[in-house]
C-alpha cells in the first residue's frame, strides 16, 4: 500500500467492485461529471469485470482506503499513461460518505507519489469541470497549476460545461515531510 497522511492506495479487490459500481458508476450524475464517456446501464460483470483488477502499462487503478477507519473510500487512477512522453492523467472519485473530509488533497498527493516516484513520470495532468471546486482545490493544494480552460468541452447531463486543465511537472512537485522527491532514492511510506 502507498500511504499518505489520510488515505492509502492499494490494489483493487473483488469485494471493492460491487461497492464502487453501486456508489460511483450507478450514480449517473456523478459518473457524467467524472467521466468523458456517456453513461449506460451496465451490470457489475460487464462494467467492472476482471480487467479492472489487472494492471496494464497505460492504466493504474487503485482502491482508496481511509487510513483512520480502514474503509474503502473510493478510487484513484492514472490513465493514458504514456511511457515515451512519461506523462499521465490523474483522476479520483470518492464515495459520497467520504466527501468533504479533506481526503482529496491527500489522495492527489499519493497519486503523485505513485506517478513521479514509482512510475518515473515527468508530467501529470488533471482535467476537471470548471465548477468542480473540490477537485480544483485538491489539485491546487497538491501543487498543480492551472494551464487553461477548454470552453464548453464537456457534455454533462444535457449541458455544455467548461473544463479546466491543470498540470504538474516532476521538478515542481514538493513532497511533504516523509515523502521522497521525484528523483529520490525510495518511494514514500510503503507498507506490505
Amino acid at each position: 500500500m502507498i500511504r499518505g497522511s489520510k488515505v492509502g492506495l492499494r490494489a483493487r479487490q473483488e469485494s471493492d467492485l460491487a461497492v464502487l459500481h453501486e456508489e460511483l458508476y450507478n450514480d449517473v450524475l456523478t459518473f457524467a461529471r467524472a467521466d468523458g464517456r456517456a453513461w449506460r446501464p451496465a451490470s457489475l460483470p460487464e462494467h467492472s469485470g476482471r480487467k479492472l483488477l489487472e494492471p496494464t502499462d497505460d492504466l493504474a487503478m487503485f482502491s482508496v482506503v481511509e487510513l483512520a477507519t480502514g474503509e474503502l473510500a473510493g478510487e484513484g487512477l492514472l490513465w493514458d499513461i504514456d511511457l515515451f512522453q512519461r506523462s499521465a492523467h490523474l483522476g479520483l472519485s470518492l464515495r459520497p460518505a467520504f466527501r468533504g473530509r479533506g481526503l482529496g488533497s491527500d489522495l492527489v498527493r499519493v497519486l503523485c507519489t505513485y506517478g513521479f516516484v514509482i512510475r518515473g513520470l515527468r508530467r501529470l495532468q488533471v482535467e476537471t469541470l470548471a465548477d468542480n471546486d473540490a477537485m480544483l482545490t485538491a489539485a491546487e493544494r497538491a501543487g498543480f497549476r492551472r494551464e487553461g480552460t477548454l470552453r464548453r468541452a464537456a457534455w454533462v447531463y444535457g449541458r455544455e460545461l467548461d473544463q479546466v486543465v491543470l498540470g504538474m511537472l516532476h521538478d515542481e512537485w514538493e513532497p511533504e515531510e516523509g515523502e521522497v522527491p521525484a528523483g529520490g532514492a525510495a518511494p514514500a511510506r510503503l507498507s506490505p
